[in-house]
């Protein structure tokens, strides 16, 4: 089925913004919306409030970015500033600007204005969207269709987030964080996952599964809904066309079978209701992944790319960062780092392990991400962690939050049955890796070692990385 029925006009809106300024510049949705802004001639430059390695790509690429709330250096001339939710109401900066009368809107605002005049692509779900949105990106650019892409992380393929094509095509992850999805005007809409999360939004987990059946109803007439199969409430999600998906599930209409593991790659074929596509190749780890695979060829299929292509844009298909991305590999040790920050992620991370590297011993390195999200799912990261055999928490990652009394590592601590667990601060951890981890690495049948949050211990890979290497 070919779901493209005219051409669109890709358009920033009415007047171009000659100075555009990011508040939160370094996140990875208003990263992207900058490259776009500076792809498209404009002056960019933003603030964000520590360093990191995205930060510095962009002062690579000619963005300017202070860490520092000075609205004296703020550019006075800005005809537009784009700001996070998780920026607080009282920064400075975003004070100074609404408080002068200057156009100060949010990212999924901007997103809704340079995306409202394309045939958009929108992939939203609690877990695996980032995956399937950089892949259904990649297979679109990779088969020569073309497409515009936003996605939520790194592309390891072109190494960015955001990329333009002259076809008015867009490929956009669709974030539920402050119902901003909501905004978007979806001809294909992907729901992966309605489990309960961010609860200091929705307050309950039925109100985040009655945000993502709005999305559904958003999907233009004639459009395309693709959902996982047997999602909870997923009789309720409405669209004029609807597929469903699954890894093996075949009461699905697109699902994975004849699977097969081989070196960290999986081999298989996918069976829709009136074709197989065989032996597709996905050099990833994760049967989570040839789930999320599957989804994004269901996409590629019904915009009509050829099966070949497809095929061979799977095949070549290398990563995201921070998505079961291997940061060293060898015979006496697997360091895998992903972005994982919710149980169900984190069951799918290590059963993929697990599965791909069977005889050796599996080790999680846990950051937990807000103190919020800590409380309220406390017991699931319990349940999944005991599926390691051995469990370190790094204490939580704030984010945009206050401390909550009584809410810390340590719950998750408590309720895991495990005994070869510990919480430890960042310095405490890298000696334990260089001192007793090293020291006991079983080196008959290697190890796994996983690192996983969405906070900041992805700066702790690099230093990992040079320990884990003179072994």
């Amino acid at each position: 089925m070919n779901l493209i029925n005219k051409r669109y006009s890709f358009s920033l809106g009415e007047g171009r913004e000659e100075v555009v300024y990011f508040i939160g510049i370094g996140g990875i949705g208003m990263s992207a919306l900058a490259r776009f802004f500076q792809a498209s001639g404009i002056k960019v430059s933003g603030y964000d409030k520590t360093p990191t390695a995205l930060t510095r790509e962009l002062e690579a690429s000619g963005i300017a970015v202070h860490y520092e709330e000075n609205v004296e250096v703020l550019p006075k001339d800005a005809g537009l500033v784009v700001y996070t939710p998780a920026v607080p109401a009282g920064h400075r900066e975003l004070l100074y600007y609404r408080e002068n009368g200057y156009k100060v809107v949010k990212r999924s605002d901007v997103l809704q204005l340079v995306t409202a005049g394309s045939f958009n692509i929108c992939i939203a779900g609690t877990h695996g969207k980032t995956t399937i949105t950089t892949m259904t990106a990649h297979l679109l650019r990779d088969s020569g269709f073309g497409c515009n892409a936003f996605l939520g992380g790194i592309a390891v393929n072109y190494g960015s987030n955001c990329w333009s094509s002259e076809r008015n095509v867009c490929v956009i992850e669709a974030d539920e964080y402050d119902r901003s999805f909501l905004k978007l005007s979806p001809d294909i809409a992907v729901i992966t996952a309605m489990d309960a999360d961010h609860l200091d939004i929705y307050g309950t987990a039925t109100a985040m599964e009655d945000a993502f059946i709005d999305f559904s109803k958003a999907v233009k007439p004639g459009g395309l809904l693709v959902s996982q199969f047997g999602l909870k409430r997923g009789k309720e999600l409405k669209a004029d066309q609807h597929l469903t998906y699954s890894l093996q599930n075949e009461s699905a209409d697109l699902y994975a079978a004849n699977i097969r593991m081989s070196n960290g790659s999986y081999e298989f074929d996918v069976v829709v209701k009136e074709e197989v596509i065989e032996n597709v190749r996905l050099n990833m780890g994760g049967m989570h992944n040839v789930e999320n695979a599957v989804a994004a060829i269901a996409i590629a299929r019904s915009l009509g790319i050829e099966k070949e292509k497809i095929k061979a844009a799977v095949e070549n298909f290398r990563g995201v960062k921070r998505r079961f991305e291997y940061i060293l590999k060898n015979e006496r040790i697997v360091f895998i780092d992903d972005y994982a920050h919710h149980p169900e992620e984190l069951r799918a991370l290590i059963n993929g392990a697990k599965s791909l590297f069977r005889q050796k011993k599996c080790t999680v390195l846990f950051q937990p991400h807000l103190y919020s999200r800590t409380r309220d799912l406390a017991a699931g990261f319990a349940e999944v962690l005991d599926g390691a055999d051995e469990v370190i928490l790094l204490p939580v990652y704030p984010a945009r939050e206050l401390p909550i009394e009584g809410v810390n590592s340590e719950m998750i601590l408590e309720r895991m049955k495990n005994e070869h667990k510990a919480v430890m601060g960042k310095e405490e951890l890298l000696r334990w890796v260089k001192e007793q981890y090293a020291a006991t690495l079983n080196r008959e049948f290697g190890e796994v070692l996983i690192t996983a949050g969405a906070g900041d211990i992805d700066g702790l890979l690099e230093p990992i990385r040079n320990i884990l290497k003179e072994l």
